[in-house]
């Protein structure tokens, strides 16, 4: 057998990913949270009651593998659509078949409708009378937030499940099922992959069964088979057909907010390491330079604030500097910056003093402003006693005279005894006691 004749053996059938696709729960792979012994959704399948759902989560995931092993075991009729190539009027076909699947044959109808999330509010609307009256069990997946992306009204006559990147583990055992499977896997062609290749393959897909499996199929077609026609996947083939992996990072949605709020508190935690891989994970997939340093400025200020007050300035010339010369360079700036912040020592007393004197004029009665500190430099303001018994603190000893500030005293600057912030606290603490 050459090259030529086991490519076309392998390319004459649907992708791996298609042909290895789960019918049984037995075969599905990860997402045991859900579909576990014993879990929610699995008694549903198992009983055949399952109402409308929303699968979130991931590419290659087994959102629709999911959808597949219930179209299976249901009793209902199962329609499927994809909402990048549907559209109103075939949903409104799809309603009109389960009208008459319900009246002549009294059968619930199943829609498993992909990527729900391309379908607009008016769309989405379509759905509803038929989801409401139980005419439809809906099946919607998405790689979106449903909360954003799909009305609240579907929503809430939905269970929403989330599904979680698959595990090295779980991508691994996808694999060799696909390879020891001698129907759907590789029929004709004796393939096999060494222990190091699928590692590999299962690291890089990033939990994505799909990106793992075609990644193994490209192997598998572009290695000549050996003199006994048996195609071996080593370690190097493996790594020239996945070659880079792509990230995970939707910019308008979860994986934009969560990947910067993992680089916010890792910061905070003073974790240097975590921190780079995140800002390196948001760097790689794109992200603008310029949202990532607005958040490294807040978190200088917000989280270390006057225990090292020089974080705020260099994240705020970081921010200069990314914007000045861009990616790739701006990475370095962005960097220095990152470990600056998060090696400094750390104090959130700036922020929860503001806070707190926010919640004071949002809530209590607003104090007037001291006669005494009230402005004096206009005609008549003597008059008033605008200015009067006014002690400018520079004519004192050390810059600083007792005097009321404030009608009714308050506190919300509680310096700590981090860094610089301690030496605060020592100096505001003989003031007061002066």
């Amino acid at each position: 057998m050459d090259l030529f004749e086991s490519s076309e053996k392998i390319h004459g059938k649907a992708p791996l990913s298609l042909r290895m696709c789960p019918v049984t729960l037995d075969e599905f792979a990860g997402q045991g949270h859900i579909v576990g012994e014993g879990k929610l959704l699995r008694r549903a399948i198992d009983s055949d009651t399952v109402s409308s759902l929303i699968f979130a989560g991931p590419p290659g995931t087994g959102k629709t593998a999911l959808s597949t092993v219930i179209s299976k075991k249901t009793g209902a009729y199962f329609m499927k659509a994809n909402a990048v190539s549907s559209n109103v009027k075939e949903i409104r076909e799809v309603m009109e078949i389960a009208k008459r699947n319900s009246r002549l044959y009294g059968k619930k109808t199943i829609l498993l409708l992909d990527e729900i999330h391309r379908f607009n509010k008016a769309q989405q609307d379509v759905l509803m009378p038929a989801v409401e009256e139980g005419l439809i069990i809906l099946i919607g997946t998405t790689t979106e937030n449903p909360y954003f992306s799909v009305n609240a009204a579907l929503l809430s006559r939905s269970q929403v499940f989330e599904f979680k990147a698959l595990s090295k583990d779980d991508i691994k055992g996808v694999l060799r099922r696909a390879l020891g499977d001698k129907e759907k896997g590789f029929p004709g062609v004796s393939v096999e992959a060494s222990d190091e290749a699928i590692d590999h393959l299962a690291k890089i897909s990033d939990g994505d069964a799909r990106k793992a499996l075609n990644a193994l199929e490209l192997a598998a077609i572009t290695t000549k088979p050996g003199k006994a026609g048996m195609i071996r996947i080593t370690l190097a083939e493996a790594e020239e057909s996945i070659q880079k992996k792509a990230i995970v990072y939707d910019r308008d949605g979860d994986g934009h907010y969560d990947t910067i709020s993992a680089y916010i508190k890792s910061m905070r935690g003073s974790d240097p390491d975590a921190a780079l891989y995140w800002l390196a994970k948001m760097i790689r997939a794109g992200e603008d330079p310029r949202f990532i340093a607005r958040r490294l400025i807040i978190c200088a200020s917000e989280d270390v604030g006057n225990a090292d007050p020089m974080a705020l300035v260099l994240a705020n010339s970081a921010f200069q500097a990314a914007d000045f010369v861009g990616f790739p360079e701006a990475r370095i700036p962005l960097a220095q910056a990152t470990i600056y912040v998060a090696t400094a020592p750390k104090s959130n007393a700036s922020y929860e003093a503001i806070d707190n004197a926010m919640k004071d004029i949002s809530d209590e009665r607003t104090q007037e402003v001291p006669d005494h500190l009230k402005d004096a430099h206009y005609d008549g303001a003597g008059k008033l006693g605008h200015g009067e018994g006014y002690k400018y603190a520079h004519s004192y000893k050390d810059h600083y005279v007792h005097q009321d500030h404030m009608r009714e005293k308050k506190q919300y600057y509680f310096p700590t005894d981090m860094g610089y912030e301690k030496k605060i606290k020592a100096w505001l603490e003989r003031l007061r006691n002066g």
